[in-house]
């Protein structure tokens, strides 16, 4: 007989997951050593994530040195004040978590989408409280012809599900291809998104009177979500803040 609290379907779920382990044995997402679950990082990789904790800068959710009691906001963000509110990246942009970018975007590895959602869930827990809507930032026709999907699609999907915040993925669209912005100044970076994006008639109504909380990957200058906040403000948003996986940070910020 079966014993109490167990299902046949239980059993045979448990059973083809152990077969499942036997046939794709859970490996580390990083470096492919054997872990215990599939999705996972082994404990040295998962200690190679620098991890962005408080203090932070309120605003450009960048590390700060020392704490120094409340809100604090750095003095990049009180000189160029950013077009959306906060943003709350995960870890800085290097080593493991630059690895795992890479593995999302452009070697279709897609099996720690779940667990980077889990963290961008605690990372933007301050700003997802007060959330109403999750939009992706998007990628050009021609990107998403070639790579097949957007990641920051994914992770706000992923993101959605577990934080019951629901998502509008198609309310704000790339409308002109950009060069990469690898290699370029601030500035540059500037110009390249200027006027990419809008919202696209009838999608206003997912927007207006709306906490937004824009999704990607990466931040690095900040350019492309300033420039995607902008437009979700003149579309109607009430107000737009930011979640990423990682966040480019200057070198010679101090780790903590």
């Amino acid at each position: 007989m079966v014993g109490a609290g167990w299902s046949i379907g239980a059993i045979l779920q448990k059973s083809g997951r152990m077969l499942a382990d036997i046939v794709l044995p859970p490996l580390c997402l990083a470096c492919r050593l054997p872990v215990q679950g599939h999705g996972g990082l082994c404990a040295a990789c998962w200690r190679e994530v620098d991890f962005i904790e408080p203090p932070r800068c309120d605003r450009l959710g960048i590390p700060l040195p020392y704490p120094a009691g409340g809100i604090i906001v750095s003095a990049a963000a009180l000189a160029s004040p950013p077009d959306y509110g906060r943003a709350r990246p995960v870890a800085r942009y290097d080593g493991v978590m630059r690895n795992l970018i890479h593995d999302l975007k452009y070697r279709d590895r897609h099996e720690g989408v779940k667990l980077f959602a889990g963290w961008m869930g605690h990372s933007g827990s301050d700003v997802l409280k007060g959330a109403d809507v999750l939009v992706p930032v998007p990628l050009a026709r021609v990107r998403l012809w070639g790579r097949r999907f957007n990641q920051a699609a994914l992770l706000s999907r992923a993101l959605s599900g577990l934080s019951g915040i629901p998502e509008a993925p198609l309310a704000l669209h790339r409308v002109r291809r950009t060069a990469t912005q690898v290699g370029l100044t601030p500035e540059q970076r500037r110009r390249n998104v200027a006027g990419a994006f809008r919202v696209p008639e009838g999608k206003e109504v997912e927007i207006a009177d709306k906490n937004v909380v824009l999704i990607d990957d990466v931040i690095t200058t900040g350019a492309t979500v300033n420039a995607c906040a902008k437009i979700l403000k003149r579309a109607g948003a009430s107000r737009v803040d930011v979640v990423a996986l990682g966040r480019v940070v200057d070198p010679l910020t101090p780790r903590l």
